[in-house]
């Protein structure tokens, strides 16, 4: 069953804060292949919290996304600053885009990151493809 049109546009609320700390930055290297040397964090780290958004809005009985029919098809950063251990992140999602092709939900989403402040450090773009039930 696709997903309701009222979807698109909705804002969720923001995710709890995560401290970016070295120890973390060095296992998200290594969980990549890489190493970190202890500057700004690897490109695709705010994935981290990006992920925690993309989570709530699967997890929203409201929505009705069934987590095992869903599959990443794509993401982006849009940096406005460097990620640096010591910053607190949140993420708040929009989804900005609902389209159903060939019995599956195409959402677009982006997901605002910003510091304890409030300040914008990244926007992540991700589409998640909710697979319908003959797919």
């Amino acid at each position: 069953m696709p997903l309701d049109a009222s979807v698109k546009g909705r804002t969720f609320p923001p995710t709890a804060p995560y401290t970016v700390s070295r120890e973390r930055l060095v296992e998200f290297a290594a969980s990549t292949g890489a190493t970190y040397d202890g500057g700004p964090a690897p490109a695709t780290f705010p994935i981290v919290v990006a992920f925690a958004a993309m989570t709530a809005l699967m997890r929203d009985p409201s929505v009705g996304i069934e987590l095992h029919r869903v599959v990443h098809g794509e993401q982006r950063f849009l940096y406005t600053r460097p990620v640096v251990a010591g910053d607190e992140l949140s993420a708040t999602l929009t989804v900005e885009t609902l389209r159903q092709i060939g019995g599956a939900d195409i959402i677009g989403t982006r997901s605002e990151i910003t510091d304890a402040g409030g300040l914008p450090v990244c926007t992540a773009y991700a589409t998640l493809v909710h697979r319908g039930e003959g797919s």
